[in-house]
This record gives C-alpha cells, sequence and structure tokens, in this order.
C-alpha cells in the first residue's frame, strides 16, 4: 500500500496492533477509570445545581450552604485530579505506542533483504515510520480519551434527565437522533476533503524536497518555471480541498448549534410552563437546561473522533504491512540456533573462513527481472585471488558481489566458500567475514572515531589509525583540527567524496576480512585519491579474497581474472594480457581509456 492509499475499511489491519497494547493495559485501565470518574462528575454537576437552588435559593436560606460548598469544591477537586491523572496516563500511552512502534519498525527494517530496499523508496519507509506510527499513538491515547469522555457522558447525562424527568428526557433524546445523522453527513465529506488535502500535503513535501535537493540540477536545466508551475499546482489543490472541508465545517457548527438552541427552547418552554404550574421544581429545570446544553458536545466529539479513527485505519495497515514484510533471504531454523541471527550472533560457534569461492553451475535472475543474467554458470576462485569484473554503466557488474554477499540467491545452482554451501551457514558468518567499498561512500553521523569502528567494534584508537595508515586515510585525519574526534555531519557532508572514500576504506579493512569487495571505490573521486586508494588497495588485499567491481581499468591490470561484462552477461574471461591478445569488448574498453599511447 502507497502512502497516499485510502483505507480498505477492515477493522483486521488493528488486530496486528495487540500485541503492542498489552504492555499499556495497566494504563489504559486507570485511563478509563479516570474518564469515568470525571464524566460522572460531569454529570453530577447539574445535580448539585439543582440542590442549590432548591434548596437554599428558592427558600432563602443559607442553614447547610457551607457543607454543600464543600460538597462542591470536592467535586471539582476529583475533576481536577482526574483530569491530572488522565492527561499524564494518556501522554505515557501516546509517547511509549509510538516508541514501541517505531523500534519495531525498524527492528523490522534491520532484517530484510537488500531487495526490499531496492524497490521501496527511502520517503515511504521514513512516512512508516516517522508519521504513521505518531499518529497511531496519538488516536490510541487520545482517542480512547474522547470516545470514553464522549460515551460515558451522554449516557450519564441521558440517564440524569430521565431520572428528573422523563418526559422531557425523551424529547431530548429524540433531538439528538436527527443530529447524529446530520453529524454522520458532513463529517464523511469533511474527512474525504481533508484526507485529499492531506494527500497533497505529501506530494507538497516531496516536491519540496526534490526542488531543494535538485536546485543545481534546475538552473543548469532552466526549469524553474516548470518547477513553479507544479508546486503551484499541488497548492492550488490543497488550497481547494482545505476550503472545501473548512467551508462544511463552518457550516457544521451552526447547525449543530441550532439543534442545541432549539433542545435549549423546548426544555426552557415546556419546563417552564411546568414550573409555573407548580408541576416542576425551577431546580429541575436548571438541571435539565444544563444537560441539554451540555450533551450535544461530546456527540460531537464522537463523530469527531469516528472520523479520525477511520482515517488512522489507513496509517495502521501501513504499518502492520511493514511489520508483516518478510527477508526474501533467510537462514533455516537449524543455521540460526548454531550461528544465532543478527541480534544475537552466536560466535563461538563461528568456524574460520579461509576465502576459496566456487560457482557451480548457477542460473540466476532478479526478482523482479524477466531475463536469466547468469546461466550455469562456473567459477572457481582460489583463496586469496583478485576477480576484476569491468564494463560499462549498468551492464550487471555488480551481480557476482550480490550473490557470493548472499544478498540473493542463485535461482539454481549453489555458491560455495570453502567448499560448503553458503546456505549452510549464517548470513551473518558471512557478512562478517566480508569487507565491502561502495561505489558512493556512506558515513553516519558522528566523528570520525565512530565511523572506523562500526567496522570493528570496540577498537582502540590505536587500531583505528593503523587502519588509517593502511589505505591513507590518516592524513585526512591528522589535517582536521579535532582528529579522530571531528565531526563528518550528516551523511559525511563536512569531508569531500575522496575524504570520505578513505574513512569507508578505513573501516573496511578495520575488521580484517577475509573477503574484500570494491564496488567502483575509485570511480567518484579525483586522480590523487584514485592513487592513494591504488597503493592502499595492493597493501591491504594480499592475502585475501577480493572483487574489485570498476569502470576504470587502471586499477584492474593486476587481477588474477577478470570478467568482461555486457548487458548483463559475462562475454570474457582471462588475465589482462590475455584479454588483450583476443581483442575483444575488454581490449576495446582499455584502448578507449588509455588512448594515450599506455603499454599494455
Amino acid at each position: 500500500m502507497g502512502y497516499d492509499d485510502e483505507p480498505s475499511g477492515s477493522i483486521g489491519a488493528w488486530r496486528g496492533m495487540i500485541p503492542f497494547f498489552r504492555p499499556f493495559k495497566a494504563l489504559l485501565l486507570g485511563i478509563s477509570a479516570m474518564m469515568i470518574v470525571c464524566s460522572l462528575v460531569d454529570a453530577l454537576v447539574p445535580i448539585y445545581q439543582k440542590y442549590i437552588i432548591d434548596s437554599f435559593i428558592v427558600p432563602g436560606r443559607a442553614d447547610g450552604l457551607r457543607t454543600a460548598a464543600v460538597c462542591g469544591v470536592i467535586m471539582i477537586s476529583v475533576r481536577m485530579i482526574g483530569t491530572m491523572f488522565f492527561t499524564r496516563l494518556a501522554i505515557k500511552v501516546e509517547m511509549g505506542f509510538s516508541r514501541d512502534l517505531k523500534r519495531a519498525c525498524f527492528s523490522r527494517l534491520q532484517t530484510l533483504s537488500l531487495s526490499y530496499y531496492n524497490t521501496t523508496s527511502v520517503g515511504y519507509i521514513i512516512s512508516r515510520v516517522m508519521s504513521d506510527t505518531d499518529k497511531i499513538g496519538l488516536m490510541l491515547a487520545w482517542g480512547l480519551v474522547d470516545i470514553l469522555w464522549g460515551v460515558s457522558g451522554v449516557i450519564f447525562s441521558v440517564a440524569a434527565m430521565l431520572l428528573l424527568d422523563a418526559s422531557l428526557g425523551m424529547w431530548l433524546v429524540a433531538t439528538v437522533i436527527p443530529m447524529a445523522f446530520v453529524t454522520g453527513w458532513f463529517q464523511s465529506r469533511i474527512l474525504r476533503h481533508n484526507r485529499a488535502a492531506r494527500q497533497l500535503n505529501s506530494q507538497i513535501t516531496g516536491a519540496f524536497n526534490e526542488g531543494i535537493l535538485g536546485a543545481r540540477t534546475s538552473k543548469t536545466l532552466v526549469i524553474e518555471d516548470v518547477n513553479i508551475s507544479e508546486f503551484s499546482s499541488l497548492t492550488g489543490g490543497m488550497y481547494k480541498e482545505s476550503v472545501r472541508a473548512a467551508s462544511l465545517s463552518a457550516a457544521y457548527s451552526p447547525i449543530m448549534m441550532m439543534f442545541g438552541s432549539l433542545a435549549v427552547a423546548m426544555i426552557i418552554v415546556r419546563g417552564g410552563a411546568e414550573v409555573m404550574g407548580r408541576a416542576m421544581e425551577i431546580g429541575v429545570l436548571s438541571a435539565l437546561v444544563s444537560y441539554s446544553i451540555n450533551i450535544f458536545e461530546p456527540i460531537q466529539h464522537l463523530a469527531a473522533i469516528f472520523s479520525e479513527i477511520t482515517a488512522t485505519q489507513a496509517n495502521i495497515e501501513r504499518v502492520t504491512a511493514l511489520l508483516g514484510e518478510r527477508p526474501e533471504i533467510t537462514d533455516s531454523p537449524e543455521i540460526t540456533a548454531k550461528y544465532g541471527d543478527t541480534f544475537n550472533p552466536k560466535r563461538e560457534g563461528w568456524e574460520p573462513i579461509k576465502g576459496n569461492i566456487a560457482f557451480d553451475d548457477v542460473t540466476f535472475k532478479y526478482p523482479d527481472g524477466t531475463e536469466y543474467v547468469l546461466e550455469h554458470f562456473n567459477l572457481t576462485i582460489p583463496a586469496g585471488s583478485c576477480v576484476a569484473i569491468v564494463g560499462e554503466t549498468g551492464a550487471g557488474k555488480s551481480t557476482l558481489v550480490n550473490l557470493a554477499c548472499r544478498f540473493y540467491e542463485p535461482t539454481s545452482g549453489r555458491i560455495l566458500i570453502d567448499g560448503r554451501d553458503i546456505r549452510e551457514r549464517s548470513q551473518l558468518w558471512l557478512r562478517s567475514n566480508i569487507g565491502y567499498m561502495l561505489q558512493s561512500p556512506h558515513l553516519f553521523s558522528g566523528s570520525i572515531r565512530d565511523n572506523i569502528s562500526y567496522g570493528k567494534l570496540g577498537a582502540s584508537d590505536d587500531e583505528i589509525m593503523a587502519a588509517a595508515r593502511l589505505v591513507s586515510a590518516d592524513e585526512v585525519i591528522e589535517k582536521l583540527p579535532g582528529g579522530l574526534a571531528s565531526e563528518v555531519g550528516e551523511g559525511g557532508d563536512k569531508l569531500s567524496t575522496g575524504e570520505k572514500q578513505l574513512i569507508c576504506f578505513a573501516r573496511a579493512v578495520i575488521s580484517d576480512p577475509r573477503i574484500f569487495i570494491l564496488d567502483e571505490a575509485t570511480s567518484s573521486i579525483d586522480t590523487e585519491a584514485e592513487l592513494a586508494i591504488q597503493r592502499a588497495i595492493s597493501k591491504s588485499l594480499e592475502g585475501r579474497t577480493s572483487f574489485l567491481i570498476a569502470h576504470r581499468l587502471s586499477t584492474v591490470k593486476k587481477a588474477d581474472l577478470i570478467l568482461a561484462v555486457r548487458d548483463g552477461k559475462i562475454i570474457e574471461r582471462g588475465t589482462h594480457a590475455e584479454l588483450i591478445k583476443q581483442k575483444g569488448y575488454y581490449a576495446k574498453l582499455y584502448h578507449t581509456q588509455f588512448e594515450d599511447g599506455e603499454k599494455v
């Protein structure tokens, strides 16, 4: 379900929230008790008012008035204390429920396969974890408050009116029925327009975000006027929907006031006649008028809250859909029992890894693809060997690496590491032995020390600096005023791309992985930084099984095996010298990049 999808109306999605309700049962019961007490006090106030009028004001006596005043203060105090308690409890439920939902969503995201992130937008995921969980927590806590207050208030008020005067009480109840129909008609339409406005607001947020991130591109393409036109269209649509919702709300409130006024007028006319005929005490009339005024507010609140519950249905369905996602790649229960899982690793049962890798009759196509990328592919990579995978941008060079890292599994065939199928060991065991350098370097907010130590949690500063020196990242660290404590900024935006790449390289080597992968690691940096990384590669890859994915061919000449990829297929394999002699695809790529006559 997308972020702007309409709720299906099924109440079944709420069942997915039951496990999150359980920790808050005591708080919810406390809220319920406090709300019932407060509603009961609210219902007793007109009765108290009747007692004061009939017992003291009408007869003009003051005996016992002090005691009655104390009772009034007690009622007000009970109402005040009850309000304080249920507000505090409701805030705890709202914040706690949102916290638990966020944690559950984030934990689920940590377990999902790479394919989920390839097919799901970041904005969609963020909306689930942040906006939807907040909306559900808000509705659970304060929606319960409003429902209990409204329902108990109406019940207590109607019961009191019927006890005071059954005839007038029934007349007032009869007035409520058409009011309920009118409320339903208005609220359904107000909800529809508000939902449309929220959907447009989501699109406006996305357009605003794109406008900021793509400002440079917009200026170079000279499309500012197109951006303004599209943005104006979205904001204009939101304006219209918001005005329609506000217009309906503006009409709804006076209509409800009219119903309330008619009810009050009816009570005053009929009750006044009875008072004048001495068939009713004036205190009773005063209480009935108060009930007739007060009963309509909770009914309006109930209508609004039920509309919000319907709107929240969409949030719940989206969150439960995320929580219901299952990773495409999973370990068997037996493997998990031996090796542990992502959150509870059993490292004592992990075998050491040498780094022998074999592709045994592997056939593969991506889950969302229609064509096979590999068919009956066989390749043996001895431990310590370097395999380079080259090709043009978008040729599919990362497929072998994705399979070796078990980000995807073969459609058929096997991938063996040290002679055993990788499915016979856990994903965590495998990836803990892999160092991965991505084309686009990513640093987490925090210090340089924090970022490098993610590769080996608990690493000392000496270990961190040793890894940095190995890849020439120490020069970056030493020129920063804070050294290892220097903050890198969000996504590492305080560093240049080359500097970020070197820090990421240090993070990858600090754990001493037996398998190393460099995915276009030098494609986005300058020549000087590339030379530094090439020197680091020659040092750090010694004795390790490594994959070099490259568009630039300057880093692959010394590889033990080069695989040339085109249109997702491996079309050539061999050493640099062998492929140059073949004068095929690789030789053409190489000579295109080295037209200055470099000897090959």
